[in-house]
């Protein structure tokens, strides 16, 4: 078991429940079961200090203390000073403001390239119920066993190679759609140099990331954005959905189809930070 003291700016509803994952579910004690980049499924939960929500007590079950800083500190990225962020972001910016008091424990995951290119192909078009049930049924039938947790199995994701081998007959127990298509061909073409160019793309530049992940089959520019935001480090990308495009025309007065005026302004007000701008207005919108 892993725990930490005094972790800041952290709440597992905004983190968990902000349509940047799918493979984690609530308990009814508050905490998330589930897994990532196909490791052991844990628990995590989290035990905020008496009057401050957002600090507090960080508790991981089914993982070592070695696994912490192997994995499960970058993956939630706890090295990041989001406090200095949230200063900078709302500092003259009133609408920003009230979306991070609204999502203040919010926190960009760094997950696993593959995961979150197969998930963000399978969230087009889809709600996040949706979704998650389409990857539980992909990995339950031909994901390999990850573990056990309290009498509960779980399973990885397939690996590029076994989906790429695959058919969409095959695929269509998973509910799929026409997105089945879009998972066998990328494939394809990932397993070709096996994950190789995939994983190299935290290391590129946007543009250069931004022209690979758009030359899969089926990735558009707000899935590509996606994958770079929550798999690449690359924390200016701005996806724009349908939810980002009410806020913006909404909050901000913008045209709602005019999208390359949503991401000239994202670029110009919020520069470097523009993909964590987006998860928190993306999370207050959906409350409105």
């Amino acid at each position: 078991m892993i725990v930490r003291e005094n972790v800041k700016d952290f709440d597992l509803d905004h983190i968990f429940d902000c349509g940047q994952c799918f493979r984690w579910e609530k308990q009814p004690d508050g905490s998330y079961t589930g897994l990532a980049a196909g490791r052991q499924p844990v628990n995590i939960a989290f035990h905020p200090y008496e009057g401050q929500r957002y600090a507090g007590t960080l508790i991981i079950d089914n993982a070592e203390e070695a696994d912490f800083e192997a994995f499960w500190s970058g993956y939630l990225d706890l090295g990041r000073d989001y406090g200095s962020i949230k200063s900078q972001l709302g500092k003259n910016d009133s609408v920003m403001a009230k979306a991070i008091e609204f999502g203040e424990g919010l926190r960009i995951l760094q997950q696993e390239h593959w995961e979150t290119l197969v998930s963000f192909i399978i969230s087009q078009n889809n709600n996040i119920a949706r979704i998650k049930g389409c990857i539980h049924a992909l990995c339950e039938n031909f994901g390999a066993l990850a573990g056990e947790y309290k009498g509960k199995q779980y399973f990885k994701l397939p690996e590029a190679n076994v989906l790429a081998a695959l058919t969409e007959e095959d695929l269509a127990v998973c509910k799929l759609g026409y997105r089945a298509k879009y998972l066998i061909e990328t494939a394809k073409i990932v397993k070709e140099d096996n994950c190789e160019s995939l994983m190299r793309m935290n290391q590129r530049g946007v543009d250069e990331a931004f022209a690979y992940l758009t030359g899969l089959f089926g990735v558009g520019p707000k899935v590509a954005n996606c994958i770079m935001l929550f798999s690449m480090g690359k924390y200016d990308s701005f996806p724009i959905d349908t939810w980002v495009k009410q806020a913006m025309s909404k909050l901000y007065g913008i045209d709602q189809k005019n999208v390359k005026e949503m991401a000239r302004y994202a670029e110009t007000n919020f520069g470097a930070y523009g993909g964590i701008a987006q998860q928190y207005l993306f999370y207050y919108m959906k409350s409105l």
